[in-house]
């Protein structure tokens, strides 16, 4: 993935197909791929399993991305 442009999640929706980060630089990248009870499931390049996240953990979200 090239250069991409962050946007804070303070008023951001997340949805299904986006690009979202827990740090301030980027790593590790997920792709959110169910969100259900306050929680995203989501999954990186690194690993095949998925993982699960209260989304309050989630800060960063890719701006302009295209699902």
């Amino acid at each position: 993935m090239g250069a991409v442009d962050w946007v804070l999640l303070r008023n951001e929706a997340v949805s299904v197909g986006d690009l979202v980060s827990a740090d301030a630089g980027g790593l590790p990248i997920y792709r959110v791929v169910a969100i259900a009870d306050g929680q995203a499931w989501l999954q990186d390049d690194r690993r095949a399993a998925v993982q699960v996240l209260p989304l309050d953990h989630l800060r960063w979200k890719v701006s302009g991305l295209e699902n």
